[in-house]
C-alpha cells in the first residue's frame, strides 16, 4: 500500500535571472513500512522536500499525498489537525519542550489532540527506545542520543501514517548515530512505521531499506525497495 506519493513537484524561488529551482519535478511513493534514506548534498533540495512532505511549506506545483490525501488541498488549521495526527518529526535539534519530563514530552502531541493516551502503548516503545530510568527526567539531564531517541518516541506516540526524519543524527556522534538509527529502524518494524529519513551520511543512510539520491532538486537515482 502506497502510503506517501509526490507528483510533478516543484518548488521554485525568485525569478528570472535569479529562478532557483529547489525542487524541479519530484516524483516518488513510499510504501507502508518501508524505511527510505533520501540523500544529497548541501543544496541538493532535500530539506526542502522533506518541508513540503510534511506540509511545512507549500510546493511551486505539484502534489503530495500522505495516507491517501492531497495535503495541498488542505487549509492551514486543517493541515495543521492532519500534521499533528498522521505525521511524525523527528529534528536534528531534537525540539523537545525544556519544562517537560521525559514522558511529558512523549505523550504531549497526544494530549494536544485532546486524545486518550495509551499507557501499555507509551510503555511498549519507552522500553523498546531504553527509556524506563529516564522518564521522570528533564531533557537538560540526558544525553544528547536520549534526547533524540525521546524525539522518536515522541513521533512514534500519535501512531501517525508516516514519520519525516530531519538529520537526525546530525548533532550525535557515529557511535552513538549508529545506535540511534538502529533503534529507529528496531521501533519502526516492531509498531509498523513508515520512515522517511534525509541524511548527507552515507553510512546512516545504507541502514535504510531504500535510497534516493537528489541533486539540483531532482532524483537522479532511486535504490530498489528490499
Amino acid at each position: 500500500m502506497v502510503i506517501l506519493k509526490t507528483k510533478g513537484l516543484k518548488k521554485y524561488y525568485g525569478q528570472g535571472e535569479s529562478l532557483v529551482k529547489a525542487l524541479d519535478g519530484v516524483d516518488f511513493t513510499v510504501e507502508q513500512g518501508e524505511f527510505v534514506s533520501i540523500v544529497g548534498t548541501s543544496g541538493s533540495g532535500k530539506s526542502t522536500l522533506l518541508h513540503m512532505l510534511g506540509g511545512l511549506d507549500n510546493p511551486t506545483e505539484g502534489t503530495v499525498f500522505v495516507d491517501g490525501k492531497d495535503i495541498s488541498t488542505l487549509k492551514e488549521d486543517a493541515l495543521a489537525i492532519f500534521r499533528r495526527r498522521k505525521i511524525g518529526f523527528v529534528f536534528q535539534s531534537y525540539n523537545l519542550v525544556p519544562v517537560l519530563n521525559v514522558y511529558e514530552n512523549i505523550v504531549f502531541p497526544v494530549q494536544l489532540d485532546g486524545n486518550h493516551v495509551d499507557a501499555s502503548y507509551i510503555d511498549s516503545i519507552v522500553k523498546t527506545l531504553g527509556l524506563e530510568s529516564k522518564v521522570n527526567s528533564l531533557p537538560s539531564q540526558l544525553s544528547g542520543g536520549q534526547q533524540q531517541r525521546v524525539a522518536i518516541a515522541r513521533a512514534l506516540a500519535a501512531r501517525p501514517a508516516i514519520i519525516l526524519a530531519d538529520e537526525p543524527t546530525g548533532n550525535l556522534d557515529s557511535s552513538t548515530s549508529q545506535d540511534v538509527l538502529g533503534l529507529l529502524k528496531v521501533t519502526a518494524r516492531k509498531f509498523e512505521q513508515t520512515i522517511v529519513m534525509i541524511t548527507h551520511n552515507e553510512e546512516i543512510a545504507q541502514m535504510a531499506d531504500r535510497i534516493i539520491r537528489i541533486e539540483d532538486g531532482r532524483i537522479t537515482t532511486e535504490g530498489s525497495r528490499i
